[in-house]
């Protein structure tokens, strides 16, 4: 009878104890290895956790592909991406979207020298203009995009360079090109770096989208929905917690946006046509 009584409370006790939560792993396509992904989003994983009530696991990705092919897999439920990124993943894995994160003051520029030869975009036909990498959405595609709004086309009216920011811009101070491509981050530290240059915009994209995050396409809804709510009703709490990172510093002053539709990302579709790229199957660069 004792024996019969223990068993029994065992089994009320074990009926008692607090479900374990749910692990979600999340991952970031432009952040590698484990330590970095720690620093930068070590705080946001605490503020997502007290708000969702799951368990957040950080998982670093390698690259842009083996965060679609985790996705695929299984291994990774969240994904926070680029716009240009995330038109590709879109079409590799389908994912679900959660949330926007908004960068404020994200849009692209085609900056020249104040005091030099080029004083409009016109001016621009037939000479050399910088780019970072083609991957990039602000400092390529959104450029590309910007200069095709004003009629220039990508590689027939003008020459484009692949080039770094800083190089870049000792390359227009030499003269060796005519303009180069920017966001408006980047050009405020290109101006930090060049003091006694004076540097002019004569062409500026419309506001980039944002940064997506994503889910995998069967995680379930009720899931997603936990997430986004986080988001929703601790919006506030999480941000601080993703400024804490200092490569995060890009989110300063945004929010996080739940109404976003994939069409949203039909202008980044645009930009990859702009430069020649009409399929959205392999990440360029």
């Amino acid at each position: 009878m004792i024996r019969s009584l223990l068993g029994a409370c065992a089994i009320s006790l074990v009926s008692l104890a607090p479900a374990a939560a749910e692990s979600v792993k999340f991952a970031v396509t432009d952040i590698e290895g484990m330590e970095a992904l720690q620093q930068e989003f070590g705080g946001f994983q605490k503020a997502l956790e007290q708000a969702s009530g799951l368990e957040i696991e950080l998982f670093p990705v390698s690259s842009r592909t083996s965060a679609v092919e985790a996705l695929n897999s299984g291994q990774v439920d969240l994904v926070l991406t680029g716009p240009a990124e995330y038109v590709v993943i879109k079409e590799l894995a389908q994912p679900q979207i959660v949330v926007a994160w908004q960068r404020p003051d994200y849009f692209a520029q085609i900056a020249v020298l104040a005091n030099g030869p080029i004083r409009s975009i016109e001016d621009l036909k037939g000479k050399k203009v910088s780019f970072s990498s083609v991957g990039s959405t602000s400092q390529h595609l959104g450029p590309a995009q910007a200069l095709s709004d004003f009629g220039l086309k990508y590689n027939e009216d003008y020459e484009p360079v692949i080039l770094a920011s800083n190089v870049a811009a000792e390359a227009l101070i030499r003269g060796d090109i005519a303009a180069i491509s920017l966001n408006f981050g980047n050009l405020a530290s290109v101006r930090e770096a060049f003091p006694d240059v004076a540097f002019a915009v004569v062409a500026r994209g419309r506001d980039l989208p944002n940064d997506i995050l994503v889910a995998r396409k069967d995680l379930a809804e009720e899931t997603v929905a936990k997430i986004r709510t986080a988001f929703v009703e601790k919006g506030t709490d999480i941000m601080a917690a993703v400024l804490q990172g200092e490569d995060n510093q890009k989110f300063k002053g945004g929010f996080f946006l739940t109404d976003v539709k994939d069409s949203d990302y039909d202008y980044v579709r645009s930009m990859y046509r702009t430069i020649g790229v009409d399929t959205f199957n392999d990440f360029v660069n």
